[in-house]
This record gives structure tokens, C-alpha cells and sequence, in this order.
């Protein structure tokens, strides 16, 4: 597997309006919502969003605004359920 680096702020600007995962930075949370909109310091704003601790819903939040410093990495909710990817050296 080959790492292909994106600018962050195209490939955000192309979700609005699509769902997305968010992983924060802090133990093993995810918010799953549709992407409303993002700033300039890439802080977000989901809708329809519902949280997973440890892989399992734990509910469904509503609208939602995530910091962008406690965000750890962020996908397109159609990329697929694998998580994390082990990286090897």
C-alpha cells in the first residue's frame, strides 16, 4: 500500500454535504454525520451525526461542531469500515 498525500482543505471542501467519519484524538471515539460546512480552521460541522465509542453507537447526537484540534484524521463515509491500518517498516 502506497501513502499518497492530499491538501486537506480541496478534499474537505469536496464532502460538504456527504457523509463522513471523524476520529478524535482521545481513546477510540467516531462521529458519523453529513459534513454542513468547514472554516478556515478547519473546524467541523456535522448533521445526522451519531457517535461510536469502541466501534458501537453509543447514539445519535444531532448537530454536532468538532474542534479542529481534537480531530486525529477524517474519511469519507463510503471509504470503507476498516478503521485504523496497521503500518509496517
Amino acid at each position: 500500500m502506497s501513502f499518497v498525500p492530499v491538501n486537506p482543505r480541496p478534499m474537505l471542501q469536496e464532502l460538504v454535504d456527504k457523509d463522513i467519519v471523524v476520529r478524535l484524538k482521545w481513546g477510540e471515539t467516531e462521529y458519523k454525520g453529513r459534513l454542513v460546512s468547514i472554516d478556515s480552521y478547519m473546524n467541523i460541522q456535522l448533521r445526522d451525526t451519531e457517535e461510536y465509542i469502541d466501534q458501537k453507537m453509543t447514539g445519535t447526537l444531532g448537530q454536532v461542531l468538532i474542534r479542529c484540534n481534537n480531530v486525529l484524521w477524517i474519511r469519507a463515509a463510503n471509504q470503507g469500515e476498516g478503521g485504523d491500518v496497521k503500518m509496517e517498516g
